[in-house]
């Protein structure tokens, strides 16, 4: 069987996980205790290239890295989790995007992130040819000085009318709004838009997740979904709309790397030609795994486990 070849574009972050037995609500001076500390990779462009890789694809990464002890460890990661890191860029004398999350037991967290290094992927860091070769491309959050290398993505989708894209749109694009030009050539490209309710109202000017998605719609987005924590998700396509439920009674050890893990099942699902229903059943199982476990990567489900639990599970999904 031919492996489809993927490639995630964005932020790979090295992430330091301070878990503590209390809520976050500290004080100045307050001496509290860590119950935890677990180091690990982290970061848009990496959480999904990871769990496109475990489910099967040919998975490469674009993004940029120090050349400092972290950077080290995330090129480890890549080339530990089968994941083609060669058309990362490398940048001397500088830290690579770095964060210290605090986490509570009762879910509450508080990022505490330097960009470092991810500042830079930008133009002269894009291997366009590394992209054209790719059968989906999933554009992550991308930092604000590197927006200008949208242009060249959506040239290569116009050369390439059979790649898919997903797009997970950052705070930038966000703030543009749909009505940007930049902004609407890549939704015009785009077979999977992805948005938390929050971004996607803000995107969209809307103020309800069917008009968000539906705005979306209309500016030739394939499938729209919007993703609304213990709410569940909604995606529609033009022709039906669809939302499921989260699963209940899962464990929630750490949020991290959720709607990281619902864009690379929804996509895996995409690329293997299930339908909308099973495609949200997909994103739900990967983002439920990965919630029950401390960091953004150590429950991504490989292509065995999310087949297994795609037939045992009988998720809620139904046509709203």
């Amino acid at each position: 069987m031919t492996h489809l070849r993927t490639l995630s574009i964005g932020g790979a972050t090295y992430d330091l996980f301070v878990r503590t037995g209390k809520g976050l609500d500290f004080k100045a001076g307050d001496k509290i205790r860590v119950d935890q500390v677990v180091e690990t990779c982290g970061g848009g462009a990496s959480n999904t290239a990871v769990g496109l890789a475990r489910l099967g694809c040919t998975s490469h990464f674009c993004g940029i890295l120090g050349s400092d002890q972290w950077g080290e460890r995330m090129f480890k990661n890549f080339k530990e989790e089968n994941v083609d890191a060669s058309a990362a860029t490398v940048v001397e004398g500088e830290t690579s995007s770095f964060s210290i999350i605090l986490s509570a037991t009762s879910g509450e967290r508080v990022i505490l992130y330097d960009p470092g290094t991810n500042a830079h992927l930008h133009d002269a860091n894009f291997d366009r040819e590394k992209v054209a070769g790719m059968d989906w491309m999933y554009l992550n959050h991308i930092h604000e000085r590197s927006c200008m290398i949208e242009n060249d993505i959506i040239a290569i989708l116009e050369k390439c009318p059979t790649m898919g894209l997903t797009w997970n749109p950052g705070g930038t694009q966000l703030k543009k709004g749909i009505t940007d030009p930049g902004n609407l050539a890549l939704l015009r490209h785009s077979r999977l838009l992805l948005c938390n309710k929050e971004e996607a109202l803000e995107f969209t000017g809307t103020r309800s997740t069917e008009d968000a998605i539906t705005a979306l719609l209309g500016c030739g987005v394939a499938i729209a979904c919007i993703c609304d924590g213990s709410n569940g998700a909604t995606a529609s396509d033009g022709k039906k709309r669809y939302h499921c439920a989260v699963i209940t009674g899962a464990d929630i050890v750490d949020t991290t790397g959720a709607g990281d893990a619902f864009g690379t099942g929804a996509t895996w699902a995409l690329l293997q030609g299930m339908d909308l229903p099973k495609m949200l059943c997909a994103g739900t199982i990967n983002a439920t795994s990965v919630i029950g476990t401390m960091g953004a990567e150590a429950g991504l489900l490989t292509d065995i486990q999310m087949r297994q639990r795609l037939s045992d599970l009988q998720l809620d999904v139904r046509e709203c």
